[in-house]
């Protein structure tokens, strides 16, 4: 007698009619330890392009006020295209956090207890400590977020009246809100945090991505710690310099 129709099969047709290719090559991508490698290598790389473009918007800061200003009204006036660049970062962080974090639990899994101590030896503070300052780290763009995009925790902020071009004036806010010596602080162990999480990411990065090899490799690993440190003397600067009183508010409310 044929099996042909027999409800087993039946059901595993139907379900195989209903997925789609895109939706198993996504499943095949996430479900295989080298798949979700690759998923925190591509957000990651999105996302330190991201940083790096942050970086040069803000550094416009030691130019004056019309410089920022502008800047900040320009990604306004992008509208509704500015919440789907927004989305798109914020989907982008939650996929690499989650990725992250299931390949350390997958690892810890994986590592036989008695190599722990020899694996310490190669392994950096950065690299062992990757989801612990990942976490921080988004604890700090949580913060960073509420403070100069919604403008909260700052008295000042909503006093502040637009600049003669009729923007708001982001140069004042950036100052009023580093002045602030904790908020200061804090900003720079978050970016602390942030350059030990690139120094390893952006060299591991790009191995998940195939680019991996007893010459590349160390290159990587030094230009991702160059890249890192050059971020962080960036953004640092700006509070730095506020503190010292390098740059004064355009405006006092």
């Amino acid at each position: 007698m044929s099996d042909r129709n027999s409800p087993v099969q039946s059901v595993s047709a139907a379900t195989a009619r209903v997925e789609s290719p895109r939706t198993g090559m996504i499943a095949v991508v996430a479900g295989s330890s080298v798949g979700r490698k690759m998923i925190v290598a591509v957000t990651g790389i999105v996302l330190m392009a991201f940083v790096v473009g942050h970086l040069i918007g803000n550094l416009q800061i030691f130019l004056g006020p019309d410089w920022i200003n502008g800047y900040s009204q320009h990604l306004r006036d992008l509208g509704p295209l500015l919440w789907v660049i927004r989305g798109f970062l914020l989907l982008t962080v939650i996929l690499h956090i989650y990725f992250t974090v299931l390949l350390a639990i997958e690892n810890r899994r994986a590592r036989p207890t008695g190599y722990v101590k020899k694996e310490h030896v190669k392994a950096t503070f950065a690299s062992r400590h990757m989801v612990a300052s990942g976490l921080v780290v988004l604890a700090f763009i949580v913060f960073h977020l509420l403070h100069f995009t919604a403008r909260q925790f700052n008295p000042q902020f909503p006093l502040l009246k637009n600049d003669p071009l009729n923007h708001y004036d982001v140069f004042s806010m950036m100052v009023y809100g580093f002045q602030n010596v904790y908020v200061s602080a804090f900003y720079i162990v978050g970016l602390f945090l942030l350059t030990l999480h690139l120094t390893h990411g952006a060299s591991s990065f790009l191995q998940s991505l195939g680019l991996n090899n007893k010459k590349l490799t160390p290159t990587l690993a030094s230009a991702a710690r160059v890249f890192a440190w050059l971020l962080f003397i960036g953004y640092a600067a700006i509070p730095v310099a506020v503190l010292l009183g390098f740059i004064q508010p355009a405006q006092h409310p």
